[in-house]
């Protein structure tokens, strides 16, 4: 039988829980009042903060907290500042992810994009202009080659996987190698003659960086044709840094999950309506791009041996 001093202890320990519960979430927002999501650099920084403000806002009205979208110079720069602690939620590429956990970066994948079959995975491709003379990419020794970033998946890891597979070497079979630094400008790059064969990422007949930019009118996706197709890669994911709260963490997990149908004029901003809704991942699930990156590192150091 609970005698009143007992009663007047529970009272008061239900009291504390009560009160330390909304003081709990306050502590977080005390530490994180602004949050940065950095992206990596697909397409050019004004599409990039047209696609991606809408969900920025959204976010922060759902964590009720602020949220800075940091668009990065290049994929390396989401990493270091993942690893660094300085930007809270990245979106990546798949190699790109892996390199970071690689490097010792302590983030948690937690959501990944989906194609509108509910597949998770795209491809890398290679482009050449629809008029031009080549048909498979052995035809292009000696041309020029344009890759998109070091910490590409697309548009360098698979392509040198694949070209390893082919018997090129990249650098010798070919009169250059140029790095563009996005999807865009790869394209662009094809378009203007920079170079003549051009890795991109394609995820179905509906939907591809090309396609994106036709959209745009800033080419036209008949001008172009595919030679070569890769194998599915895993989809790109979204990741947090370990060490943010637990209770923040499921927050913005729950936001983003849920983008799709609490804010369909923000999902569709980024997704125009070619791609299906986020959904929960880990890690694990980015093992096999971790054994492509340490493939195309054993590549590299080959080379320059």
């Amino acid at each position: 039988m609970l005698t009143r001093r007992h009663m007047f202890t529970l009272a008061v320990a239900g009291l504390a829980a009560t009160l330390a519960a909304p003081a709990f979430a306050q502590d977080w927002k005390a530490k994180y009042p602004e949050l940065i999501f950095g992206i990596i650099p697909s397409e050019n920084a004004s599409g990039v903060v047209e696609r991606y403000t809408p969900f920025v806002n959204y976010l922060a009205k759902e964590l009720g907290t602020k949220v800075t979208l940091r668009i990065a110079n290049d994929y390396a720069a989401v990493i270091e500042g993942q690893r660094a602690g300085n930007i809270h939620i990245g979106m990546y590429g798949p190699a790109a992810f892996a390199r970071a956990l690689m490097t010792g970066a302590k983030i948690d994948a937690f959501a990944i994009e989906t194609n509108l079959d509910g597949t998770k995975g795209y491809y890398s491709v290679f482009y050449v202009k629809k008029d031009s003379p080549y048909q498979k990419v052995e035809d292009l020794k000696g041309k020029n080659l344009g890759l998109v970033d070091p910490n590409s998946t697309s548009g360098n890891n698979v392509p040198r996987f694949a070209l390893d597979g082919m018997k090129i070497e990249p650098e010798t079979f070919f009169g250059k190698v140029v790095y563009t630094g996005s999807h865009e400008n790869a394209v662009i790059a094809l378009q203007q003659g920079t170079v003549d064969i051009a890795a991109n990422w394609w995820n179905d007949e509906q939907e591809s960086n090309l396609l994106r930019m036709a959209r745009k009118n800033m080419v036209k996706a008949e001008d172009f044709r595919i030679i070569y197709k890769s194998e599915q890669i895993v989809n790109s994911p979204m990741a947090y840094l370990t060490e943010l709260p637990t209770e923040l963490k499921a927050k913005i997990r729950d936001a983003v999950l849920n983008l799709a149908t609490k804010d369909k004029a923000a999902f569709d901003k980024i997704y125009e309506g070619k791609q299906g809704p986020l959904v929960a991942v880990d890690n694990k699930a980015y093992d096999p791009i971790i054994e492509l990156n340490k493939f195309v590192d054993a590549l590299r150091k080959k080379k320059s041996s």
